[in-house]
């Protein structure tokens, strides 16, 4: 199979493309999942009396897949990845760096980005936004597809764009489930060679952090480790994009997927996975996922294809100066991380 030879035609009318993919620790039974504040691991009863456990968030999940498009850890696209547009923003002021909207907390909505108004009007303009109007979703879906189509696949609720009514959700979701399993009760201690006591203290740190501390864990074993992709088809359709833009977020997508699974699965330090056997769709069935390369030859083609549509920003990478200043105490506030849309 060659990347003109992938056949997207099968996913014609499919609502949902629905991914499954078998994983195992890469050495020994162990593994560490993911914990939450105030409940750690989200071991949970399905009702026919199985215990299983959240090994990975569909939150977490959607960042992931963020990063296996990555320059490294950004805020660059991968150069296999060039054309595809995005958001850089040089920070100057009270701090020089840069990011982009590959890597910003709902992509476009950073205020590193919308602030700017030379930019937020164009935005405005290109979606045929107003307050007071209707949304015009078709519009809003090439606005996004213009500046930055990953927002598409992943999501943007722009609470900071004037009343916040445009909110584009997640159109590829993905979690990581186990089930029969078996808590693995172990512990350590963090040894001080210098004063096991802790008696011993920096002048100016006088945090209770000195001495042997003593800690318990719990790992997990399990009969079986399943990673779960649903990719909302639907959603997509009904941005009405034309037919290369509409396939390249599939394949995109689907490249995504390929990439987490070969080398995005090191959770965590004692998290680290494998894929056992392929990938399998179960629904539809008769449709296979092409290839990590055959996926990458199709998008140069369709990101060809709709940079001489004019479907793209030119160039594609948009460029934005931020000024930033350092918020005093009183201004700071907490915010969530959650990235869900």
């Amino acid at each position: 199979m060659t990347g003109n030879d992938i056949n997207l035609e099968k996913l014609k009318g499919v609502p949902r493309l629905l991914i499954e993919a078998d994983l195992k620790p890469i050495q020994g039974e162990r593994f560490q999942p993911t914990g939450f504040p105030d409940l750690g691991a989200a071991v949970y009863e399905t009702p026919n009396g199985k215990r299983k456990l959240l090994v990975e968030s569909a939150q977490s999940i959607a960042n992931r897949l963020e990063q296996t498009c990555l320059d490294g850890s950004g805020p660059h696209i991968l150069p296999e990845l060039k054309g595809i547009p995005y958001i850089h923003v040089t920070l100057q002021g009270e701090v020089d760096t840069e990011t982009s909207s590959l890597i910003e907390a709902h992509r476009i909505n950073s205020p590193f980005i919308i602030s700017n108004g030379d930019f937020k009007n164009s935005f405005k303009t290109k979606s045929e936004y107003a307050k007071g109007k209707p949304l015009n979703w078709k519009k809003i879906a090439g606005a996004f597809l213009h500046y930055d189509p990953n927002s598409l696949l992943h999501g943007a609720f722009m609470a900071n764009l004037e009343d916040g009514r445009v909110k584009v959700q997640r159109a590829l979701t993905g979690f990581i489930e186990a089930e029969d399993i078996q808590e693995v009760a172990s512990g350590g201690v963090k040894n001080n060679p210098l004063d096991p006591t802790g008696k011993i203290r920096a002048e100016d740190y006088d945090k209770n952090v000195y001495g042997n501390v003593p800690y318990h864990r719990t790992e997990y074993s399990a009969g079986r480790i399943i990673a779960y992709f649903n990719f909302d088809l639907a959603l997509l359709e009904g941005y009405g994009l034309d037919p290369d833009a509409h396939n390249l977020l599939i394949a995109l997508g689907l490249f995504k997927i390929q990439r987490f699974l070969r080398e995005g699965l090191r959770l965590r330090t004692a998290c680290d996975l494998i894929v056992d056997g392929k990938p399998r769709v179960t629904a539809p069935e008769e449709f296979v996922i092409p290839e990590e390369s055959e996926l990458l030859k199709y998008i140069e083609t369709a990101v060809a294809s709709c940079t001489r549509k004019e479907l793209f920003s030119n160039p594609p990478i948009t460029q934005i100066i931020t000024r930033v200043k350092m918020a005093k105490e009183t201004e700071k506030k907490t915010t969530g991380t959650d990235d869900e849309e």
